[in-house]
């Protein structure tokens, strides 16, 4: 192997090293959090609630990815019924809307004024918790009577506090706090459909 291929492989190797010792991290540091942020979950769609999901970029993603695995599916191996949840990312002419009439800012907040209600609960994804669009989406949450959950980077930034229950991944570094909020996202799925409709006994 020459000095170039060594090196890209050694790269490899630290880069999921250090994947593999953040999620170790997050099991750790996080699963009480991540727990009461199902429970929150759980709770709103039981009283006839939806989850409404909003981040910006790779977090707009995750946003879409979430809802899909609610009102989908997880895995066909145990069905159910679909789960309400909305990504507040997804609807170009509402959003490019919103921007051009109220600013980048309002883009989420605007959508919550708009559908959501009591029972509801507002997931914000925000690798620094500083997105000012999902702080300002948590803060209009709040002052509807709607509960606030966040995932965030180690700060926590501006949208921790806002939240209800933030899951702070340990980690400054961008992707690393990604990787682990998808792995959050998937499990707070698996929970919240466990705890609405448990396999049958």
């Amino acid at each position: 192997m020459d000095r170039d291929a060594a090196d890209r492989a050694d790269r490899v190797q630290a880069y999921l090293s250090e994947t593999s010792v953040l999620m170790a991290r997050v099991a750790a540091e996080c699963a009480g959090d991540i727990l009461a942020a199902a429970d929150s979950l759980t709770g709103a769609v039981r009283a006839g609630g939806a989850v409404l999901i909003c981040g910006n970029g790779g977090s707009a993603a995750d946003a879409q990815h979430l809802a899909a695995e609610f009102v989908s599916t997880l895995t066909l191996d145990h069905p159910r019924p679909a789960i309400r949840a909305l990504a507040l990312t997804t609807d170009t002419s509402l959003l490019t809307a919103i921007a051009n009439d109220y600013g980048v800012d309002g883009i989420f907040a605007r959508q919550v004024e708009a559908i959501g209600r009591l029972d509801d609960v507002l997931l914000g994804i925000s690798t620094s918790g500083n997105s000012a669009n999902v702080i300002r989406a948590a803060e209009r949450a709040k002052d509807l009577g709607l509960g606030v959950v966040a995932l965030t980077g180690a700060s926590g930034g501006k949208l921790a506090p806002v939240a209800d229950v933030a899951i702070r991944v340990p980690s400054s570094v961008t992707a690393h706090i990604q990787e682990c909020h998808l792995a959050i996202e998937q499990l707070l799925a698996s929970l919240v459909e466990r705890a609405l409709y448990p396999d049958p006994r």
